[in-house]
C-alpha cells in the first residue's frame, strides 16, 4: 500500500490540501466581499490584465448558482479538513462514505475543469487564488480516486490498482502541466514576441 493511501498519511493529505484550499477561497471570498462594497477595487491579485483576481471576480462564471463560487469552496474544503482530521484521530468509514467522498471529490474537480476553461479561454484572465483551488482539487481527485481503488472502495483488479497507485503523482503532475501549457499556449503572445 503505497503511503498517501494509508489512513494517517491521506489524512494529513487532506488536512494540507484543505487548509491550502480554504485558505484560498476565503481570500477569494473577502475579496468578493470588498468589490461588492467597492465595485472599482482593485483586488489583492489584479497584478496585470492576465493576472487579474478582479476580472474574474466580476464575471457571470463567478457566480454561477447565484452567490460567489468561493463560498462552495469554503464549505468543501472545510468538509476535507474535517475528513482528515477524522482519519487522524482513527475513524474509519463505511464503503458508502468513501464512494460518496469520491463522487463529491469528482464534482468539484470536474467544476475547477469548467472554470479553469471559462478563466483560460473564455474570461481571457487568470485569479492567482482560483489557480491555487485548480491544483489542489487535483490531487484531491486524483489521490481519492487512487484510494479507493487500493482499498477495494471502487472494484478493480490488483493490477489495476497497481497501476493507480504507482500512477497518481505521475497524473496529477500531468494534469497539473496541461493547465500550465494551456495557459501558456493560449497567452503565447504575452510570453513570447
Amino acid at each position: 500500500m503505497p503511503r498517501l493511501c494509508r489512513r494517517v498519511q491521506f489524512g494529513w493529505m487532506y488536512i494540507v490540501g484543505g487548509v491550502i484550499g480554504f485558505l484560498a477561497a476565503g481570500e477569494l471570498v473577502l475579496e468578493e466581499f470588498a468589490l461588492l462594497k467597492d465595485p472599482n477595487r482593485v483586488t489583492s491579485c489584479d497584478i496585470n490584465p492576465l493576472i487579474s483576481c478582479g476580472t474574474v471576480m466580476k464575471s457571470w462564471q463567478a457566480q454561477l448558482f447565484g452567490f460567489p463560487n468561493p463560498l462552495i469552496g469554503i464549505v468543501s474544503f472545510a468538509i476535507i479538513i474535517t475528513v482528515g482530521a477524522s482519519l487522524l484521530s482513527g475513524a474509519r468509514f463505511a464503503r458508502w462514505y468513501w464512494l460518496t467522498l469520491n463522487a463529491a471529490v469528482a464534482l468539484g474537480f470536474i467544476f475547477c475543469v469548467w472554470l479553469w476553461f471559462q478563466a483560460v479561454y473564455v474570461i481571457g484572465a487568470l485569479c492567482i487564488y482560483c489557480m491555487i483551488v485548480w491544483a489542489v482539487m487535483i490531487v484531491l481527485f486524483v489521490h481519492t480516486t487512487v484510494r479507493n481503488l487500493s482499498h477495494g472502495v471502487i472494484p478493480a483488479s490488483p493490477r489495476v490498482a497497481a497501476i493507480a497507485q504507482d500512477a497518481a503523482w505521475p497524473i496529477a503532475v500531468l494534469l497539473a502541466i496541461g493547465v500550465i501549457a494551456s495557459i501558456f499556449l493560449r497567452f503565447a503572445g504575452l510570453f513570447v514576441r
